[in-house]
């Protein structure tokens, strides 16, 4: 019924995903912009040294003398392109100072844009709860800076939170995949095939764990307008519907990376555009609904549809 309910309130707020598209491309656009220039000013004794139009040059000499069968580029290929990035890494190495200060700075707006792109994410909370609450129309621009404070508190906490999390999900995957495979009877490829597979249910499944105990963090801060250390100790402390919570986020998950899988490879990855803003606004929906549900509050599903903490809608009449 959650599921059925957070689709329902997706749809009906699909709106949302063109404006969270909007605000990204505009910010993304931006911080892609200035990873370049620090790339470019940080790395350009590498990238135009050379040693790497060598490395490139062979590259291209490979593939047409691959495709005019010149046997003897071909046989010495191997040695000067091996010869090639063993220059390259020792400018590299002679330019560490700088790498090192280009991957940081990387890093770092990297982390300011995941920053400034998640603020958007309490103002389009703040739509979908004045829908389930009054439906009422709320300006997204209205709602980003009126939420700006709480918004910026909240990446303060999560995305360094998140970020660390992510990260050993991902390092704890990439060994369990390693060492399934050494478990299992010698199946060929089947095995590395199963440790894949399990290492996949694994991350979804720590993904799910991570947005169970934080669905009530933003619902808490919009709908309840608590302060955001005390949404978040609410958020981990709430038990009350953790199963059905775990539940529908883990079938959500999955269901996410099935649908901009798919849709990726059908439109050579355009369909991102849609479906990456798309799965923000569905997942943040479903924290709405867990939470409207989870305290027993009553929220529109339509403009003639309330439904209670039981799921069962009332019409609301004429």
């Amino acid at each position: 019924m959650r599921f059925r309910n957070a689709i329902r309130l997706f749809i009906n707020n699909f709106g949302n995903t063109y404006k969270l598209l909007l605000f990204r491309i505009v910010t993304d656009a931006i911080f892609l912009s200035l990873s370049y220039v620090i790339v470019t000013l940080g790395l350009h004794t590498i990238f135009g040294s050379a040693e790497a139009h060598e490395v490139v040059s062979l590259i291209g000499e490979f593939f047409k003398s691959f495709s005019a069968a010149d046997i003897e580029f071909l046989s010495s290929f191997s040695e000067r392109l091996t010869q090639a990035i063993a220059n390259l890494l020792y400018l590299a190495g002679t330019n560490i100072g700088s790498i090192v200060g280009s991957v940081i700075g990387v890093a770092a707006l990297y982390l300011l844009a995941r920053f400034v792109d998640g603020t958007a994410l309490l103002a389009i909370g703040t739509g979908l709860n004045d829908k389930m609450a009054t439906y009422g129309n709320t300006r997204f621009v209205s709602a980003y800076f009126r939420n700006l404070a709480k918004a910026t508190l909240y990446h303060v906490v999560y995305v360094p939170v998140s970020f660390v999390y992510d990260l050993f999900a991902l390092v704890a995957c990439w060994f369990f995949f390693f060492f399934t495979p050494s478990l299992l009877p010698s199946w060929g490829i089947l095995p590395v095939l199963i440790g894949l597979a399990l290492s996949m249910a694994a991350f979804i499944g720590l993904e799910a764990l991570k947005m169970t105990f934080i669905s009530a963090w933003i619902p808490g801060i919009v709908t309840d307008g608590k302060g955001v250390f005390a949404a978040c100790r609410d958020s981990f402390r709430s038990t009350k519907g953790f199963g059905a919570r775990f539940s529908n986020f883990f079938i959500s998950i999955y269901l996410i990376v099935i649908v901009n899988v798919l849709c990726a490879g059908c439109t050579f990855g355009s369909s991102l555009l849609i479906t990456i803003p798309a799965s923000y606004v569905f997942l943040l929906a479903l924290q709405f609904v867990n939470y409207y549900e989870d305290t027993g509050k009553k929220f529109f599903l339509s403009y003639r549809k309330i439904s209670g903490a039981d799921g069962k809608p009332e019409g609301m009449g004429d």
